[in-house]
C-alpha cells in the first residue's frame, strides 16, 4: 500500500488518493475543492470513509483501488482482463504499491509476480480542474499474455442519481440520452474502428435535475478514435463509479515477455454549476493542447457542396473569386480533384492529381486563390481506396480485410492497411509531395466508412490501425507544422480529445441543415470549444433534408464556430452576396472572443427556443444567438435571460447582423427597434428581454457590452 494519502487540488477541484490495507491505493474522492488539507486531516478523511464488514461478505473491509480486480472482492467492472495462452492467473492481485507524487501529478506502481504483471497508473489534475488517468500493463512473465482490457476509473458522489450520454446517426450526431442511474452497469460500446457517429462523447453523471446551468456533474470521456468503451456502474456494495478504455478485439493486444500496453487517457471533469461548468474547465485545457493554440481561424469556403465532383477549373476560379468578394480567407478544394475521380466509385488511394482536369496540376487554381488573398486547402482521405484505383490493381493485399473475400463495400470503398509498411510509406509520401509542391495550409481529412470484418496478420485490425493514423498525422504535421488538419469522418464520425491533439478543428456533421445543426453544435460544444468546431452557410435547400432556410437563419447558426461557406456563391443575386458579406465581416468581428470566452447555453422553457452565448473571460462582452427551431408555444418568445454576465455591470444591449427579410408577426414595436437600451446585467440575468412575435426558423444575434460599474 502506498504509505501517505495523497491530495491533489486545482482549479477548484479537489482529488483524493488513501491507502488501504492490501488492495493497494484508492481514490477515495473527486469532486469540488476541500480547501487545504494537512496529513492528519487527510488521515482523518480515509478514517470517516473505511468501509465496515457487513454479514456475507469478505471477512475484512473491502476497499475498491485505482486498478479494480475480482481478486479483491470487487463484484463489478475489473480494471485488468487476461489470460495466458499456457495457463496461469487471470485475475491479478496487486502488492509492492508504490508512488511518486510530484505537484498535480502521481504516478503509482504495482505487482503481481506470481501473475507476471506489473501495472503503472499516471494520474494527473490540470490547472483548470480536469483529471486524466491511464495505465500501462506490462508482462513480466516469461510467456504470453493476452489482453482483454485494461479500464481505469474514476469514483462519483452518490448524490449522482441521473445519468445523461450521447448518441447519434450520421447526419443526427450528437443526440442526447439521459435517465435513471440505478444498480448495474450503463455500458457503452463502440465498434466502428472510429469515435463514430453514435460516440458517448461524454458520460455525465448528475444531481438530479442537473441542466446546462444548474447542479453537480461529474463527466469522463475516452480519449482515443478507434473502439472503446464507457460505462457508470453503481454496485449493491455502495460504489459509484465511472470508467472506460479501449475496446479490444479477441486475441488483438498479446504481450510478449517485457512487453507492455498503455490505456487511452481517461480524461474526467467536475463542476457544481451543470453542464457548462464542464465545458468551462475542459475547453481552456482543450485549447492549450490544441497543434496550433490561440491560431486565428480564416473563414472557408469550402467546394462540396458548391460543385461535387463538377470540378471544372473555369467554375473554380469564379467561385474562387466570389468567395474572395465576400471576405473568405481559406478557400478548401473537396472530393474530385485525384485522377479517376468521376464519382465515389473510383481513384481513393491514387493522390495524383488529374492531369485531365488539370493539365497543368493544381498550380492554375492555387495561383489564382494565393493571388486573391486566400489560404489554398484540399480535401483527402488517406485511409480509404476504391477497388477501381491503380494502388487496388497493384496491391490488393494492401486492403483491409478478415477473410479471402474483402468486406462489403461502404460508399463503394475500403481500408488502406496501413499497419503495412509499403502501403504507409506510399500514402505518406504521396501526401508528403503534395504539402512539399503546392502552397497549402489545411487539409480536410476525411474517413467515410467503419471498419467491419477487419484483420492485420491474423489479429483484430482496429487497434493498430488507429495508432498508425496517429503516426500518419504525426509525420505529416512535423514535416509541415503550418498547415492544418480537420477531423471528418462522413461528418462527426471522429471526434476525440485524442485527434484533436493531432487535428485543428472538427467537422460536427455532413448536414448543414441549421435546424439540425443548433442541436448537433450546441451537444458536441460540450466537449470541444467552438472555434475547433466547423460550422459552415450551406445553400438555402439543405442539401441532406431538403429544408429551406432563409440566410439569416443559416448565417446565425453559424456564427459562433469557425465560420464557413458550403454553397455556390459564384450565383448569387446581388443582395444575397451584400448579405453574405455582411454577416463573414460580423464573424471577423466576434471571433476573437469565440476563440477565448465560455460557451453558455441559457435556457428557456419553451424548447422551440435555443440560445447559445460567448462571454469573454472578464465577463465585459458577450454575444449570443437566439434562435427560434419551430414556433414557439406562445404568440412571441417569453423573455429570454442571459447568463455569464456581471450582475453589477451596467451593459448596452443591441442587435447585430445586417438587415433582412426576416419576417415578423409581430405588428407593434419592440426595443429592437430603439436600437440599444442600457441595463444591469442583472435584469438580463434574471429579468431578461423580450423578441416580437416572429416565424419559425428565425434567429436574433444579441451583444452586451460593460459600460461602466454601476457602484
Amino acid at each position: 500500500m502506498i504509505p501517505d494519502s495523497v491530495h491533489l487540488c486545482g482549479g477548484g477541484v479537489s482529488v483524493v488518493l488513501t491507502p488501504s490495507p492490501r488492495a493497494g491505493p484508492c481514490l477515495t474522492y473527486w469532486g469540488a475543492a476541500l480547501g487545504p488539507l494537512d496529513p492528519s486531516e487527510l488521515a482523518g478523511l480515509a478514517e470517516l470513509r473505511r468501509p465496515g464488514i457487513p454479514q456475507s461478505a469478505l471477512d475484512d473491509p473491502r476497499y475498491v483501488s485505482v486498478l479494480p480486480t475480482t481478486g479483491s472482492g470487487f463484484t463489478g467492472t475489473p480494471a485488468v482482463e487476461g489470460w495466458r495462452p499456457d495457463g496461469g492467473s487471470t485475475a491479478p492481485s496487486w502488492t509492492d504499491w508504490t508512488a511518486d507524487a510530484r505537484g498535480t501529478q502521481v504516478v503509482l506502481g504495482c505487482h503481481d509476480v506470481e501473475a507476471g504483471l506489473s501495472a503503472r497508473v499516471e494520474l494527473e489534475l490540470t490547472p483548470t480542474g480536469v483529471v486524466r488517468l491511464r495505465t500501462t500493463l506490462t508482462n513480466t512473465g516469461p510467456g504470453d499474455y493476452v489482453v482483454n482490457a485494461v479500464r481505469t476509473i474514476l469514483p462519483v458522489d452518490t448524490a449522482a442519481t441521473e445519468l445523461l450520454d450521447l448518441t447519434g446517426r450520421w447526419c443526427r450526431e450528437r443526440s442526447p440520452q439521459r435517465h435513471r442511474w440505478q444498480h448495474g452497469t450503463w455500458l457503452r460500446q463502440t465498434r466502428h474502428g472510429r469515435t463514430g457517429h453514435d460516440a458517448t462523447l461524454l458520460m455525465v453523471a448528475g444531481t438530479p435535475g442537473f441542466s446546462f446551468s444548474r447542479g453537480s456533474v461529474w463527466g469522463t470521456h475516452v480519449a482515443w478514435s478507434g473502439d472503446h468503451t464507457a460505462y457508470a456502474e453503481r454496485t449493491p456494495e455502495g460504489e459509484v463509479l465511472l470508467g472506460g478504455g479501449e475496446l479490444l478485439g479477441a486475441g488483438e493486444v498479446v504481450l510478449a515477455g517485457g512487453g507492455d500496453y498503455t490505456t487511452p487517457w481517461l480524461v474526467g471533469v467536475f463542476a457544481d454549476d451543470g453542464l457548462d461548468g464542464l465545458s468551462a474547465r475542459l475547453h481552456p485545457w482543450v485549447r492549450a493542447a490544441a497543434p496550433h493554440p490561440g491560431g486565428r481561424r480564416p473563414v472557408v469556403l469550402n467546394t462540396w457542396e458548391a460543385a461535387y465532383f463538377d470540378q471544372d477549373q473555369h467554375r473554380l476560379t469564379r467561385l474562387a473569386d466570389a468567395a474572395a468578394d465576400l471576405g473568405v480567407e481559406r478557400f478548401v478544394l473537396d472530393d474530385g480533384w485525384f485522377a479517376g475521380r468521376r464519382s465515389d466509385r473510383a481513384g481513393l488511394g491514387d493522390w495524383i492529381v488529374d492531369p485531365d482536369r488539370y493539365p497543368e496540376g493544381l498550380h492554375p487554381l492555387v495561383d489564382h486563390v494565393v493571388a486573391r488573398g486566400m489560404e489554398f486547402g484540399l480535401w483527402v482521405e488517406p485511409e480509404m481506396v476504391n477497388v477501381d484505383s491503380e494502388l487496388a490493381r497493384r496491391h490488393p493485399d494492401w486492403l483491409l480485410r478478415g477473410r479471402s473475400r474483402l468486406p462489403e463495400e461502404w460508399r463503394h470503398q475500403h481500408v488502406l492497411d496501413l499497419q503495412q509498411p509499403a502501403a504507409y510509406a506510399q500514402v505518406r509520401d504521396l501526401l508528403l509531395g503534395l504539402l512539399s509542391e503546392y502552397p497549402i495550409r489545411f487539409l480536410k481529412w476525411d474517413h467515410n466508412r467503419d471498419l467491419v470484418d477487419a484483420l492485420h496478420d491474423g489479429r483484430p485490425a482496429v487497434h493498430g490501425q488507429t495508432l498508425a493514423v496517429y503516426a500518419l498525422m504525426d509525420e505529416l504535421r512535423s514535416a509541415h507544422p503550418q498547415v492544418e488538419i480537420e477531423s471528418c469522418a462522413s461528418g462527426g464520425g471522429r471526434v476525440d480529445l485524442e485527434i484533436l491533439t493531432r487535428t485543428d478543428r472538427i467537422w460536427p456533421s455532413d448536414t448543414n441543415d441549421a435546424v439540425e445543426r443548433q442541436q448537433i453544435q450546441r451537444w458536441t460544444g460540450l466537449l470541444v470549444p467552438p472555434e475547433m468546431i466547423g460550422c459552415h452557410v450551406g445553400g438555402p435547400v439543405a442539401h441532406t433534408t431538403g429544408r429551406t432556410h432563409r440566410l439569416r437563419f443559416r448565417a446565425a447558426t453559424a456564427l459562433l464556430g469557425h465560420f464557413g461557406i458550403e454553397w455556390d456563391v459564384s450565383g448569387l443575386v446581388p443582395e444575397e452576396s451584400v448579405e453574405l458579406a455582411a454577416w463573414v465581416a460580423l464573424h471577423k468581428q466576434v471571433r476573437d472572443l469565440v476563440c477565448s470566452g465560455t460557451v453558455v447555453h441559457p435556457e428557456h422553457p419553451d424548447p422551440a427556443v435555443v440560445v447559445t452565448g460567448v462571454v469573454a473571460p472578464d465577463r465585459r462582452r458577450g454575444v449570443f444567438v437566439i434562435a427560434m427551431v419551430t414556433a414557439t408555444l406562445t404568440q412571441a418568445p417569453t423573455p429570454v435571460t442571459l447568463k455569464g454576465l456581471d450582475a453589477e455591470a451596467a451593459y448596452t444591449v443591441r442587435a447585430l447582423g445586417p438587415v433582412s427579410d426576416e419576417p415578423l408577426i409581430d405588428l407593434g414595436t419592440t426595443w429592437l427597434d430603439h436600437g440599444e437600451v442600457v441595463v444591469p446585467g442583472s435584469v438580463l440575468m434574471r429579468s431578461g428581454l423580450r423578441l416580437p412575435a416572429t416565424a419559425p426558423e428565425s434567429a436574433y444575434v444579441i451583444e452586451v457590452l460593460a459600460d461602466s460599474d454601476l457602484s
